[in-house]
């Protein structure tokens, strides 16, 4: 009752801040400059002292409310994309490019305007109306490029070693440090992967520009461009400088009003309010999958490095936020966003223990970002829906244990180290000496039953065979597309895309609203399920019967007399 009494308070406030803003003037162009990076999600949100430090980056989801609170005022004709350096994995820039679809089925016009296009901004550039170029400006050499480093010769030298064991070839995380070169295995996957984004690349060119496949190849190939080379090949339409657009964009007889989104918020009409009632719960996997409490670095490192730099989802906090989720009546459905190449596979399957509760109650709707393979896939498995993008990596459907030899450089720096223990294979995993070979027998039977569970959980989720599952998986990565053709996905699509599946799945309005699941301070153990007093009573006589007689006796004795 007090949620709805607060919606109406907020309604009230809504419709007088739209009366207000109608009656003052409103741009007809939006202007956003862009960027650098923009993480799907919002991130958690920080203490007051760490946002005034480092400012929350801006968010796919904060651009999402930003285009449609544009959207949804007839008076705003359109939005011109300032598109700089766009630091951002190809499935971000997908997700990008639908949020500017969704403008143009408003119908906004779409402009794209840049000192200098390089292959990022150039594709995102390729979905809007028009692509302008700053008079002197170009495009840079466009294409795809991937390099790898193999590091095993150079740890040699050092006297370090990389001891792996894998389920497949395919499986190939640890090749960087165990290999001088690129297997044929890797190779082979990585050609797939990359002309599956190539070939993702020039479709959204082709389209963007209308042309066909052949001459979106020649455009590519024939990059860079000078400003005048541009217009002549039909990459771009026009040079315009940015001083210039109002009088562009405008009419004969008054330029264009165009203002930052900044300047322009106070003014454009606020989105319709979310619904009050059931909602979306999120709940996020993001990083390395640990055992343990998911953490996050107070700051954006310059490069990240696994564990060190980047988030960890640990299977405590994920287990619980699963929990409260399940517990919460008003959570009508839950989007889980992945975004790991995996980690741990006990906490992986910790994960996907606790999420397969939660979906035999609820919908779960499982969204990709950049990356959700090995556990990430792992986790993503309890989903009955799940949503890519066509440029995510995910599958690597396999699993592997190793671990790094030093006892070579410690050689080389004259330091000798001596270890006394108790216990056959109390050494295991001491990186004094490779595995020997019964210990890697002991590897190899881990990682196999560690693999059989992981496929036994696709097998079911996904409803597909051990042998299309062998072909699939064993450490193969693939593209969002690839794993859709492979039945490892069910749509293609971002975070919006999900979330509108979980809604329908559930019964709910379009615009119920989407909360994140948070760990509250009360520890939830893991939830019981509720047995009728038929139900009961009958568990009660199994226990009896399978405890056998030495329990009924105690149970029989009369309580008038001395005990047994």
């Amino acid at each position: 009752m007090l949620g709805y009494i607060a919606f109406a308070l907020r309604y009230g406030v809504w419709k007088l801040a739209n009366l207000h803003r109608r009656l003052r003037w409103a741009p007809d162009y939006v202007l956003f400059v862009l960027d650098g990076t923009y993480p799907d999600l919002r991130p958690p949100r920080a203490g007051f002292v760490q946002r005034k430090l480092f400012p929350p980056e801006t968010s796919l989801q904060d651009l999402a409310e930003r285009f449609r609170a544009v959207a949804g005022d007839p008076r705003v004709r359109g939005v011109v994309l300032n598109l700089r350096f766009l630091d951002m994995p190809l499935p971000q820039l997908q997700t990008l490019r639908d949020l500017i679809a969704e403008l143009q089925a408003a119908g906004k016009r779409v402009v794209a305007w840049s000192t200098r296009y390089d292959t990022a901004s150039y594709y995102v550039a390729c979905a809007a109306d028009e692509i302008l170029l700053q008079p002197g400006g170009g495009i840079a050499p466009l294409g795809l490029r991937q390099g790898f480093l193999f590091l095993a010769d150079a740890l040699e030298h050092l006297g370090i070693q990389a001891d792996v064991v894998q389920i497949s070839p395919y499986k190939t995380a640890f090749d960087t440090v165990a290999r001088s070169s690129m297997s044929a295995e890797m190779r082979e996957m990585v050609d797939w992967l990359m002309d599956d984004r190539y070939a993702q690349l020039l479709q959204g060119i082709a389209t963007g520009r209308r042309m066909d496949e052949g001459r979106a190849t020649a455009l590519v190939d024939n990059a860079p461009y000078t400003d005048l080379g541009a217009v002549e090949a039909g990459a771009v339409d026009r040079l315009a400088r940015e001083e210039d657009l109002p009088a562009y964009l405008g009419t004969a007889n008054r330029p264009a009003r165009l203002l930052p989104w900044e300047e322009a918020r106070p003014r454009v009409r606020r989105p319709p309010l979310p619904r009050p009632g059931r909602y979306v719960a999120v709940l996020r996997i993001e990083g390395t999958i640990v055992d343990g409490r998911s953490r996050r670095p107070p700051w954006k490192p310059p490069v990240r490095v696994p564990l060190v730099g980047g988030p960890r989802a640990g299977d405590l906090t994920v287990v619980q936020e699963a929990r409260r989720a399940l517990a919460d009546r008003r959570a009508a459905a839950v989007v889980v966003y992945v975004d790991s190449g995996g980690g741990s596979a006990t906490a992986s399957e910790a994960m996907a223990a606790a999420l397969s509760k939660l979906a035999a109650k609820k919908p779960v709707v499982v969204a990709m970002g950049a990356v959700a393979g090995s556990g990430g896939y792992y986790v993503a498995t309890p989903a009955c829906w799940i949503v890519a993008q066509p440029g995510t990596i995910t599958g690597s459907i396999g699993v592997l244990a190793a671990k790094i030899v030093t006892a070579g450089l410690l050689d080389k720096l004259r330091s000798h180290r001596e270890l006394i223990t108790r216990g056959q294979h109390a050494a295991f995993y001491d990186p004094g000496r490779p595995f020997s070979d019964e210990e890697r027998k002991k590897v190899w039977e881990s990682i196999h039953r560690t693999y059989d569970v992981f496929v036994d959980r696709v097998q079911d989720a996904r409803r597909l065979s051990r042998e299309a599952l062998d072909i699939s998986g064993r450490g193969r990565v693939w593209t969002g597309r690839q794993a859709r053709e492979r039945g490892l996905v069910d749509e293609l699509g971002g975070v919006e895309a999900a979330l509108a599946r979980a809604r329908t799945l559930a019964g709910l309005h379009p615009r119920a609203p989407a909360r994140e699941v948070k760990v509250g301070k009360r520890w939830l153990a893991p939830a019981q399920e509720r047995a009728t007093l038929l139900e009961y009573a009958l568990e009660g006589l199994r226990a009896l019967e399978r405890a056998g007689p030495l329990l009924l006796c105690p149970l029989l004795w009369s309580d008038e007399g001395e005990g047994p």
